[in-house]
């Protein structure tokens, strides 16, 4: 493994020029955003009338239009979602599959909410528009369009090219789990999730990160109980009361930042793009992390606040029975991102210590999510990656990162395969609507992305 110095030397190093005339790849352009529209069109949520097996169809009759074969393109139902495999056939069997995963399925959005309906596609003013716009449904289209460019080039992958989409990234991720569980002989796994590069505001790249790490996922439930009685008649302690002074205190607490040779090659190489506050407090704090003024800068900057450690907040609370009535019982859930290299189960002890009060019950009610160490920095992805970003973008830093959310990923490396989130999508700041309202992505993000797709599929099959 290369030292962090080292790493940082060669993330920053152009591994290609590229020089010669673009070729042409507007059929697979066309025909990503085709697919996309599509796909975003059918609402792949979890619950009645999930349509995620419509997607998996959509995306398997390309492919099979596209030279798979039928018999290599697998849909399974998963209770009320899907999974699918594809599989492309390598020259040499005796080579370890490499692995790309994304997921179909997509976050509840209410058309109420949104200035357009969100599982109608719109292009306008240069973005597209819909739930799954940029996680991920044109990720998905860009990986599917890209393998059908090869065959239509007559590429031949030595080793097995296999397509992963699970159906339920976003909730339970059990398709996730059976499909790490199948391919558990995997090389490695090109996670195509999330958005890998950054606009400035005027829509120039700026750089280029891939993960190789994420954070833990995990949800605690917090309730207190009481007698109740009359409202009339009231006395201590409250279970509403009770419960909302200890998440005060656990929102007042601040877990121990840390740092990785992932996150200490980010903060380095990143700072150049920050503002001169934000740049300081990176390097100070890549150089030691006990630093405390720029803790105190990165956790007031929602953007690097969960990369310098575990974050955990409230996001849901219920109370009471009713309006005239003392409550007899109030829970909150806590929502938690855990640093790697920290269990659950150590985490929620420090919750406990911060809310001071016995009173207050936890329990551990996380679903689809594991703890797993970070992967390799292996020399054949990075070359890989950045010789595929720099057929792109020409000249724009690559350097990789840990990501603060959870994917497929966690799947993979629980099964000992290296993974590593690779989307070639690159974004504002102002335009990352993940799972919030008006989710969009640009455009012009497509061209480039095949080339890139096309370049690091070509060079890790070998």
């Amino acid at each position: 493994m290369r030292t962090s110095a080292s790493w940082v030397l060669v993330a920053l190093t152009t591994i290609v020029s590229a020089h010669a005339k673009p070729a042409d790849h507007s059929r697979a352009e066309t025909q990503a955003l085709d697919l996309a529209k599509r796909a975003i069109a059918l609402r792949s949520v979890q619950g009645p009338g999930n349509q995620v097996p419509q997607v998996a169809e959509l995306f398997k009759a390309a492919l099979v239009a596209g030279g798979f074969a039928a018999s290599d393109v697998t849909i399974t139902p998963v209770d009320d979602t899907a999974l699918l495999l594809a599989r492309w056939k390598g020259l040499d069997p005796k080579l370890q599959p490499v692995v790309i995963s994304g997921h179909m399925d997509v976050v509840e959005a209410k058309p109420s909410d949104w200035q357009r309906d969100p599982f109608t596609a719109v292009v306008e003013n240069g973005m597209l528009y819909g739930r799954g716009a940029s996680d991920m449904k044109l990720d998905d289209a860009l990986a599917v369009a890209a393998l059908i460019e090869l065959k239509r080039e007559g590429y031949k992958p030595h080793r097995d090219i296999v397509l992963a989409f699970s159906g339920d990234e976003e909730t339970t991720m059990k398709t996730t789990e059976k499909l790490a569980a199948a391919l558990s002989n995997a090389a490695m796994v090109l996670n195509v999730d999330g958005t890998g590069g950054q606009l400035d505001p005027d829509g120039k790249p700026q750089y280029f990160t891939w993960s190789g790490a994420e954070k833990t996922y995990a949800d605690f439930e917090l309730t207190v109980t009481s007698p109740g009685g009359h409202s009339s008649r009231p006395y201590e302690p409250n279970a509403i009361n009770e419960l909302s002074a200890a998440l005060v205190r656990i929102s007042e607490h601040r877990f121990a930042p840390e740092l990785s040779e992932l996150t200490r090659a980010y903060f380095i190489a990143a700072a150049r793009y920050e503002k001169p506050e934000i740049a300081t407090a990176m390097r100070a704090f890549a150089a030691d992390p006990t630093d405390q003024k720029a803790i105190a800068v990165l956790t007031a900057n929602p953007a690097t606040i969960g990369k310098i450690g575990t974050t955990c907040v409230a996001t849901m609370i219920n109370g009471g029975h009713a309006l005239n009535a003392l409550p007899q019982r109030a829970t909150a859930n806590i929502n938690c991102r855990i640093f790697p290299g920290h269990p659950r189960s150590q985490i929620m002890q420090e919750l406990q210590q911060a809310a001071a009060d016995p009173a207050v019950q936890f329990k551990d009610v996380s679903q689809g999510s594991v703890a797993t160490d970070a992967s390799p920095i292996r020399a054949d992805v990075v070359g890989a990656i950045n010789k595929a970003l720099q057929v792109s973008y020409p000249g724009v830093p690559v350097f990789p990162t840990m990501s603060a959310g959870a994917s497929d990923s966690m799947w993979f490396r629980n099964q000992h395969i290296p993974s590593y989130g690779v989307s070639p999508l690159f974004i504002k700041d102002s335009d990352r609507f993940s799972h919030g309202l008006n989710e969009r992505i640009p455009i012009d993000d497509i061209k480039p992305s095949i080339a890139y797709l096309l370049s690091l599929f070509t060079e890790l099959s070998k």
